[in-house]
This record gives C-alpha cells, sequence and structure tokens, in this order.
C-alpha cells in the first residue's frame, strides 16, 4: 500500500480545506478493507465525517463498514469533562466552604486560551494508550495546521509543566516536614498529609499519560504523520513550515499527499491555465 501502511497510529494533518478529511477516511477504508481493525477520530472542531459518510457520527464512536468505526470529538464537551473531573479532584483536597471559590476559577477557566487544547490533548492521550487494544490502525484527521501543531506540542509542554509542578510540591513538602520537625515532640510523629499524597498522585498519573503520548508522537515505529497539500503556494508553503515544526518537535513526518492534482487532456483554457 504506502511507506507509512505499518504504524499503528497515523495522523493526516495540512492547510485547512486541502481534503484532510478526504485523506484520513480514504487511508482508514483501505486499512479496514486490508482486514486491519480501524479507527478513524476527528479531533477537528468542523467536523465533515458526518457529512462525509451521510450518517451521524459522535462520541462515542459508530461503525461505517465492518472493521471501521468512526469518532468525532466535541471539544466542548471536552471541556466540560476535563473541567468536571479538575472540580472534583480540587472538591477532595479542600474544606467545603471553598467549593464556591473553586466553581468561580472553574467557569472563569472554562473560557481560557488554551482550555480547548488542554482537554483535547486528555481526550486524544487516552485515545493513543487505550484504544491500541482494540485497533490495529488509528487514524487522525485532524484540525487545520496551526490548531494541530499547537496540540501536538502539548505533550512536551505539559511534561515539562507537571515536571515544575512536582518538583516545587517536593519542595514544599521538604520545608512543612522541617518545620513539623521543629515545632513538634518526638512522640507526636505527623506522618505524610493525605491531601499532599492525594495531590502528588493526580500530577504523577498526569505526568505519566502526557509523557507515554509524547513517546508515541515521537516513535516513527508507531507514529507516521502524513500532510496533504494541494498543488498551490499556500498551500505548499504552508505544509512546509508544518513539516519543519514537526521534525523540529522529532514527529516522523511519513508522507506528503498532493490533493487536486488535474488530469491531462482538453479541459478548457482555465483549467489548462491551471
Amino acid at each position: 500500500m504506502l511507506a507509512f501502511a505499518d504504524r499503528p497510529i497515523v495522523f493526516v494533518g495540512g492547510k485547512g480545506g486541502v481534503g484532510k478529511t478526504t485523506t484520513a477516511s480514504a487511508l482508514a477504508l483501505a486499512f479496514a478493507e486490508s482486514g486491519k481493525r480501524t479507527l478513524l477520530v476527528s479531533t477537528d472542531p468542523a467536523h465533515n465525517l458526518g457529512d462525509l459518510f451521510d450518517r451521524t457520527i459522535g462520541d462515542p464512536g459508530t461503525e461505517i463498514v465492518p472493521g471501521l468505526d468512526a469518532l468525532e470529538i466535541d471539544p466542548d464537551d471536552e471541556v466540560d469533562h476535563y473541567l468536571d473531573s479538575v472540580r472534583q479532584n480540587l472538591r477532595e483536597l479542600v474544606r467545603p466552604e471553598m467549593y464556591k471559590d473553586i466553581d468561580s476559577q472553574i467557569e472563569l477557566t472554562r473560557m481560557a486560551p488554551g482550555a480547548q487544547e488542554a482537554a483535547l490533548l486528555e481526550r486524544m492521550s487516552r485515545i493513543l494508550l487505550e484504544s491500541s487494544e482494540s485497533y490495529d490502525r488509528i487514524v487522525f484527521d485532524t484540525a487545520p495546521t496551526g490548531s494541530t501543531l499547537r496540540l501536538l506540542s502539548l505533550p512536551e509542554v505539559m511534561t515539562a509543566w507537571m515536571e515544575g509542578l512536582l518538583k516545587r510540591r517536593e519542595k514544599a513538602e521538604s520545608f512543612r516536614e522541617s518545620l513539623r520537625g521543629m515545632t513538634m515532640d518526638e512522640e507526636e510523629g505527623g506522618g505524610a498529609d493525605p491531601r499532599a499524597q492525594r495531590i502528588r498522585k493526580i500530577l504523577d498519573a498526569r505526568r505519566n499519560r502526557f509523557s507515554r503520548a509524547r513517546r508515541i508522537l515521537q516513535d516513527a515505529s508507531r507514529c507516521a504523520f502524513v500532510l496533504v497539500v494541494i498543488p498551490e503556494k499556500l498551500a505548499i508553503l504552508e505544509g512546509y513550515r508544518a513539516y519543519q515544526a514537526l521534525t523540529a518537535a522529532q514527529i516522523p513526518v511519513t508522507g506528503v499527499i498532493v490533493n487536486r492534482v488535474l488530469p491531462e487532456g482538453n479541459l478548457g483554457e482555465f483549467l489548462e491555465s491551471r
């Protein structure tokens, strides 16, 4: 088939309007027809899979043909789920009189820049880490280039951020233990703060999830990024910039698909000039 056909995970990206959804769907159908259990995932807020296959597709997924399921991730729903989990975690760590403040901060966060990307990353990470047990191939139909590059750079950023949080947490715990040793008698003991242990558990789990997702994205034996372009200057230039950014992030770009190539023949003066 194609050079990247043996990769379990394929991302299809490029400039808006070049045919990413068509290309991703064609690849997913080809994988399914070759006997590979395939999941087609749209991370583009302007979903087109339902229009393409002429049926309602949402989350959880929908069977398109035997061996092919499709899934459209709704960014707003993901933000709601993501912030609800954050709210629940915070409520387990603070006193009830602080719940109102937490709710206010959560509502402010809902509209913050990057909220959708963070929520999408959580969902995408779960798909990368969990769906490989149920599917032989996972094909991602991504948003236009800029949004996709921000999303795919997040595992690196979030992992570093979580590492920083954990280090600061360790320093705070060490300082608190030192103070406790100065102010408490030896027989009082003290032990570890359950809330601190809970925070560490949450941070460790997220750090590990993002770190594992990053390793998958950078593993050329498991992941392939395919760029779609059309034979026009803007699309080619944006594709090249995407290639440079993905390569710098150590995400393997494995192929370029040139869409909308006009056949030779009598096409008329306008199309012949194109």
